[in-house]
């Protein structure tokens, strides 16, 4: 028996023909196209809007101070120079002030991670009396600006005798209620039964709150790592009602005392905007390490 070899040719005809539609393309007509351009050109005015002054903040702090002060909206130093970052290094007490404000940030970070899934945690699974009420509560904190709290924080601090510590700057900041809100609503959207599951296993509520649920909840803790740094890095008002010494000034009292004109009495536009854009720096990283981590849902959902 002998036997043909297939060809392409061949093996194209035995196939059964099969009809490939044509590709549709979209017309781009007059109309769309002018929408899609004012539509782009917004959001470049925008973005133009937003980026230009942190551009003039980098520009200026390499600036002179007769530069700065002649043409403060230029983008490009006539005589480039360091000498702002060499004076805020090197004469004044901002590496103290980055100590200090690496340390209460880092801390508050922590405590904040802690105790807002924990007492997230208790709202979300837990049932005891008054929860809904603490619950109220917890909305009816959220509510209230900041600025009205700095007088009773004051006078609960200094009643504490914490006034002027590291201790009076950390201990009111490791919670706060928008965080216990968001874990709150995190951990009652995992299933239930993967703690029943963990329950029987033997485990118990808190052992089901560390190992199980809280690294379900994951994105919800890199959200709070995010808001808890970025708030703690660029607080103000709390740092002035809670300390009076300057050897705890953080970051942000301490441009502020520059932009009082600590250093000297000129306008000092590079140094200023030297230290501003220093600070900006570790949220800047921060954000970006965790940036798609924040609030994905899909890293918690659970398959049942």
């Amino acid at each position: 028996m002998t036997t043909t070899p297939l060809t392409p040719s061949a093996v194209a005809e035995a196939l059964p023909a099969v009809k490939i539609p044509p590709h549709r393309r979209e017309r781009l007509t007059p109309r769309r196209f002018t929408t899609n351009t004012i539509f782009y050109a917004l959001l470049i005015l925008l973005a133009a809007i937003y980026i230009f002054p942190f551009l003039i903040d980098i520009a200026t702090s390499f600036k002179t101070e007769a530069d700065a002060a002649a043409d403060p909206l230029s983008l490009i130093p006539q005589t480039f120079t360091t000498a702002a970052y060499q004076k805020l290094f090197l004469n004044s007490d901002f590496p103290l002030w980055a100590k200090n404000s690496f340390l209460v940030t880092a801390s508050v970070t922590i405590g904040r991670v802690f105790f807002d899934s924990i007492a997230g945690y208790a709202l979300a699974r837990l049932h005891f009396r008054g929860r809904n009420v603490m619950y109220a509560g917890l909305i009816a904190v959220m509510a209230v600006p900041g600025v009205v709290l700095l007088i009773p924080k004051f006078l609960v601090i200094n009643q504490l005798g914490i006034f002027d510590s590291y201790a009076g700057m950390i201990i009111p900041l490791l919670t706060d209620a928008a965080g216990i809100f968001i874990m709150k609503n995190f951990f009652e959207s995992i299933p239930v039964s993967v703690e029943e599951q963990a329950r029987i296993d033997g485990a118990g509520t808190f052992r089901v709150f560390w190992s199980v649920v809280l690294p379900m909840a994951r994105p919800a803790v890199v959200t709070i790592i995010i808001l808890s740094f970025q708030g703690s890095w660029n607080e103000l008002s709390h740092f002035v009602v809670s300390t009076q010494s300057p050897a705890l000034t953080t970051l942000t009292k301490g441009v502020a005392s520059l932009a009082a004109g600590q250093l000297g009495q000129a306008t000092q536009y590079p140094l200023k905007l030297a230290a501003a854009a220093v600070m900006t720096i570790p949220v800047a990283i921060v954000f970006f390490i965790f940036q798609r981590r924040i609030l994905n849902a899909s890293d918690g959902s659970v398959k049942e």
